[in-house]
C-alpha cells in the first residue's frame, strides 16, 4: 500500500511518494517538455549528487532567478533534497535588489538566466561578486556547466562555471548528516529535517529593506496540504500556472499543493493572456488560478469569448483586495464552477485564508473567507489586545504554515512575537470567522480626521461599469491632512472621465470617503507578483 501523502515531512519525501503513486502523470508541462514526478525524482537525485560534488552541503543556500521553468523546479528539488535552501528571485529584480538578498542570505551560489528581455544578469552577477564574500558561483541556466550538474557530470561543470570565483572554492566541513544514496548516484544524501530551511523569499520591502521569509520543508508542505484539503485536489486535475515561483502564489499553492495530490502544472513563463489563452486551447484545465490582475485580462482578451472554459470546476484568486466586479464575470463566464478568495503571505508559506465550500454569494463577494484548518486569525487593538468580532483591526495569524521568522538583517523583527504574525494588514473578523480585508495599515489615510481604508473605495470605484482597474492611496493636504487621490484605468473603448468617477461615488460611500483626486492612466506599476506597486504611486505622491 502507498503511503499518504499528505503525511510526507520533508520536500524530497513528498516527491518521492508522488512517484511511487503517480507515476504516469505528466507532472509539469514547460512548452514541448513534460516530467513525470518520477521523472523529477530522478533529475534531482543527479542534480544533488552534482550540487554536493561542488562542494554545497546542508545548510547552505543557493540562489534562482528564472522564469517559471522546469530548470527552476529541477535545482529546487534537488537543493532541498541536500538541505540546501533556494533563495528565489524575480527575473524582474536588478543590480540593487539582488545584491542586498544575496548579501543577506549568504548564498553560496547563483543558478541564473543568462539575459532577461535583453539585460545581461551575468554581468550584472560580475560587477557585485567582488562585494559578496559568502559566493562562490555562478552558473547560467542551460550553458554547458549546468548541462553537465543535469547529467551529475560534476567535475566538467565545476570546470565551466559561467562567473567563476577559484579561490573561495572551499568545500564545506562537518556539516549535515549523510548516508549512502540508495539510488547508486555516486554521492551521499543528506538526512534532511522537516524544520530545515528549504526557501527563502523576500519581502517586496515597500516600508524598508526587503526580508527573507524563512520557509522551512514543514511550513511549506503544511500549507500546502492545507489548501489542497480543502479545495478538494485530485490526481489529474490540471492548472495553467502564472504565479511566480519565486512567490508562495507559485511553488506553494501552485506547484506544492498539485504534488501532493498528483495534479499537473502547465509552467507559463511570463504572463500574457493570450499566452494563457492559447494554453487553455490545447490543454483545457480543471483549475484557474491567478491574481485578479491576471483574471481581469483573460476576461477582457478579445479572444476570450472564443476559448472554452468549462472543464474549470474551480477557480482560485488572491493575492489582493477582493473585487466583487470580477467576481461577478467569473461567476457568468464559467457558471459551473466555483470561485474561491484565497488569502496568504510569504511569511505563512502559502495559503491561511480561503472561501468555504458552498458559501452565500454575500460571503464571496465581500469577504476573503475563512481561515483553513489548522489555522488561527485575531483582529488586534492599538493596546494590542484582541478585539471582539466585528471590529476593525490587525490581523494577526498563527499555526499552519506560519514561518517562525525572518533570516539575515530581519530576524528577531517582532513580526512573529508570541508566535502570531503580524500581517499588516486590517480587517474585521466576524462572528462566524468570516474575514473582511480593510487593507494595509500602510495605505490608512486619514482625511479631514476620520480614517479611510482605501480598500472600501476601490471596491466601490471597481463597479463602474468602465472601471477596469483601481488604486488609492492618501496623498498630504494642507486642509485636511491628507486626501484620497485614486488611479483609475478605464476599459478599452470607454470615455471614462473623473467626473463620472466621482459621480458614482457621491452619495454611495460616506462623504469623508469621498475621492478628492482621481487620476486616469493607461497602466500602472505592478509587483513580480501581480499586485499594485502602491510604494511607487506614494512615492508619486509625495
Amino acid at each position: 500500500m502507498h503511503a499518504d501523502p499528505f503525511t510526507a515531512s520533508t520536500l524530497p519525501q513528498a516527491l518521492e511518494r508522488a512517484a511511487s503513486l503517480h507515476p504516469q502523470i505528466e507532472a509539469w508541462i514547460d512548452g514541448d517538455t513534460a516530467l513525470s514526478f518520477a521523472d523529477m525524482h530522478m533529475a534531482s537525485r543527479r542534480m544533488a549528487s552534482a550540487m554536493q560534488d561542488a562542494g554545497l552541503a546542508r545548510g547552505d543556500r543557493i540562489a534562482v532567478l528564472s522564469h517559471n521553468q522546469i530548470e527552476w523546479l529541477q535545482l529546487f528539488f534537488a537543493a532541498t533534497r541536500i538541505g540546501v535552501a533556494v533563495v528565489a528571485l524575480s527575473a524582474r529584480y536588478r543590480d540593487a535588489e539582488i545584491e542586498y538578498m544575496l548579501a543577506d542570505s549568504e548564498a553560496r551560489m547563483v543558478f541564473t538566466l543568462d539575459k532577461v528581455d535583453g539585460f545581461d544578469c551575468l554581468a550584472m552577477f560580475d560587477r557585485m561578486a567582488a562585494r559578496l564574500p559568502a559566493l562562490r558561483q555562478v552558473i547560467a541556466i542551460g550553458s554547458e556547466a549546468f548541462r553537465k550538474m543535469q547529467s551529475a557530470d560534476a567535475d566538467a561543470a565545476r570546470s565551466q562555471v559561467d562567473v567563476a570565483l577559484p579561490s573561495r572554492l572551499d568545500p564545506p566541513q562537518g556539516r549535515g548528516r549523510t548516508r549512502p544514496d540508495p539510488g547508486g548516484l555516486g554521492a551521499a544524501t543528506t538526512v534532511v529535517q522537516p524544520d530545515d530551511l528549504a526557501m527563502v523569499i523576500y519581502t517586496s520591502g515597500t516600508t524598508g529593506r526587503p526580508k527573507g521569509c524563512a520557509l522551512t520543508h514543514a511550513s511549506l508542505l503544511a500549507s500546502a496540504g492545507g489548501q489542497a484539503r480543502h479545495t478538494k485536489a485530485r490526481a489529474g486535475d490540471l492548472l495553467q500556472l502564472s504565479n511566480p515561483l519565486n512567490h508562495v502564489g507559485g511553488i506553494t499553492c501552485g506547484i506544492l499543493s498539485q504534488l501532493l495530490v498528483g495534479g499537473s502544472c502547465e509552467l507559463v513563463a511570463s504572463f500574457k493572456a493570450r499566452t494563457v489563452l492559447d494554453m487553455i486551447r490545447k490543454r483545457p484545465p480543471q483549475i484557474l488560478v491567478g491574481v485578479p490582475t491576471m483574471m481581469t485580462l483573460i476576461l477582457m482578451h478579445p479572444e476570450s469569448e472564443s476559448v472554452d472554459l468549462s472543464s474549470v470546476r474551480l477557480i482560485i484568486t488572491g493575492g489582493s483586495n477582493v473585487d466583487s466586479t470580477l467576481l461577478s464575470q467569473l461567476q457568468q463566464r464559467m457558471p459551473g464552477a466555483t470561485i474561491m478568495n484565497l488569502y496568504g503571505l510569504s511569511e505563512a508559506s502559502g495559503a491561511l485564508v480561503m472561501t468555504p465550500w458552498g458559501c452565500a454569494d454575500e460571503d464571496l463577494m465581500q469577504s476573503i473567507g475563512k481561515p483553513l484548518e489548522g489555522a488561527e486569525v485575531r483582529a488586534v487593538g492599538a493596546d494590542d489586545h484582541a478585539l471582539p468580532p466585528g471590529e476593525i483591526g490587525e490581523l494577526h495569524f498563527r499555526g499552519l504554515g506560519v514561518v517562525r521568522d525572518y533570516i539575515g538583517a530581519a530576524a528577531g523583527s517582532g513580526a512573529f512575537e508570541g508566535g502570531w504574525l503580524h500581517t499588516g494588514d486590517m480587517g474585521i473578523v466576524d462572528a462566524r470567522g468570516y474575514i473582511t480585508l480593510k487593507g494595509r495599515m500602510k495605505d490608512m489615510y486619514i482625511q479631514g480626521g476620520f480614517n479611510v481604508y482605501p480598500a472600501e473605495v476601490e471596491a466601490h470605484i471597481a463597479k463602474h461599469p468602465a472601471v477596469l482597474m483601481v488604486a488609492g492611496i492618501g496623498v498630504p493636504d494642507k486642509v485636511l491632512g491628507e486626501v484620497g487621490r485614486y488611479y483609475v484605468i478605464a476599459r478599452e473603448d470607454s470615455d471614462l472621465t473623473e467626473a463620472e468617477v466621482l459621480a458614482h461615488c457621491a452619495g454611495q460611500i460616506a462623504d469623508y470617503k469621498m475621492p478628492r483626486q482621481v487620476v486616469l492612466r493607461t497602466e500602472l506599476p505592478m509587483t513580480p507578483a501581480g499586485k499594485i506597486q502602491k510604494a511607487a504611486l506614494r512615492a508619486e505622491g509625495r
